[in-house]
């Protein structure tokens, strides 16, 4: 399938996503270990193949730098480091590619200033598609990605996220969209896997219970938004038509489709877990004396996190009108209020997460 015109806007341009990232940096953790587990069992192409890695939905490259960097280190011991390794970011057309070459280039973290015979590029498509050759892919690895639906399936009325929404056909219609999507994307990384080849996701999930998480984080946003449009700075109709199309998984919901035979496309799921990610920002809230200076920083930097995620997404419903400015003061406005709220009432925020290892099978 390819990508819709009402796919997801790219994440907050020139490197605003790298600068405002935290909590997709810090969920990385519990699954880097997996990727490197991953590197030492993979079937590798026999010399003078280059070793392929594929990094599905890389955005601006920053949080793909540790992940990179662990993966080539195994890589480098099983095959040495007179084998070419091709490391291949992906990423809708839209992204910032200038800013995900950049910080390969220039960031100190880079994966790039230790290693030598390590070619980096991009791929501007989506993963929703093949975007690169049949079974030429030795390790996938793809994080806050995959949870992105390929487009909004219909609006929300009666919020911007659907897991906050009590619309039943809204709910059923993002479910059956979210479903079609991660067959779509086993798919195609059956086709682009090598045989052997292994794959590692993290991405947003449902817990045990149903919960998607945030809760106090998108109740501050959507507050805002609604105070927005009873100022007069955004329009009703304009609010009716943002929606942050994400859709977090349960865990039956990532085996649906191996069916009772456990293989799909090739794939076979070799571990999945979900798990309860750890609010770092909570955590530092917590050991400072909780003024209200403390209260505003904690809601400032979970704030951040939808700034360099979700916001672009909102802001590309406003009406096209030529004014580049009235764009830039939504981000700010919008900012600056849901801090406001949010600030209020502190909380650990529910951050469930999911880590999943697949094998192509052969």
């Amino acid at each position: 399938m390819t990508e819709s015109p009402a796919a997801p806007a790219p994440m907050e341009e020139h490197g605003g996503y790298n600068l405002r990232s935290r909590v997709q940096a810090g969920g990385l953790s519990p699954a880097v270990p997996l990727l490197e587990r991953a590197a030492h069992t993979a079937s590798l192409p026999e010399a003078p193949h280059p070793i392929v890695i594929a990094d599905y939905g890389s955005s601006q490259g920053h949080n793909s730098l540790a992940p990179m960097g662990a993966a080539i280190s195994v890589l480098r011991e099983r095959g040495g480091t007179e084998r070419a390794i091709s490391v291949v970011h992906t990423d809708l057309p839209r992204n910032d590619f200038t800013a995900l070459f950049e910080t390969l280039l220039n960031d100190p973290a880079s994966y790039l200033r230790d290693n030598s015979n390590v070619y980096p590029s991009a791929v501007g498509r989506s993963f929703y598609e093949q975007i690169l050759p049949s079974e030429s892919v030795t390790l996938g690895w793809s994080s806050w990605a995959i949870q992105w639906l390929s487009a909004p399936p219909c609006p929300i009325p009666d919020h911007v996220q659907v897991a906050s929404s009590r619309d039943a056909a809204a709910r059923e219609a993002f479910r059956r969209r979210s479903a079609e999507d991660w067959r779509n994307f086993l798919a195609a990384r059956g086709w682009e896997l090598r045989p052997g080849g292994k794959l590692v996701l993290l991405t947003m999930a449902l817990n045990e219970h149903g919960e998607f998480g945030y809760e106090p984080l998108l109740a501050a946003m959507y507050d805002a938004l609604t105070a927005m449009v009873e100022s007069g700075f955004i329009r009703p109709e304009e609010l009716h038509r943002m929606t942050i199309p994400t859709v977090a998984r349960s865990r039956e919901d990532f085996l649906e489709p191996f069916g009772s035979s456990g293989s799909f496309s090739g794939l076979r799921v070799e571990e999945i877990e979900v798990f309860n990610g750890e609010d770092h920002i909570w955590a530092d809230y917590e050991k400072g004396a909780k003024t209200y200076a403390d209260a505003r920083a904690y809601a400032a930097q979970w704030v951040a996190f939808s700034r360099a995620s979700v916001f672009p997404t909102l802001a590309a419903d406003l009406d096209k009108n030529g004014n580049d400015g009235r764009r830039a003061e939504f981000f700010d406005t919008l900012e600056a209020e849901s801090i406001t709220r949010l600030a209020k009432t502190p909380q650990r925020m529910l951050i469930p997460l999911a880590r999943v290892l697949v094998t192509k099978e052969g």
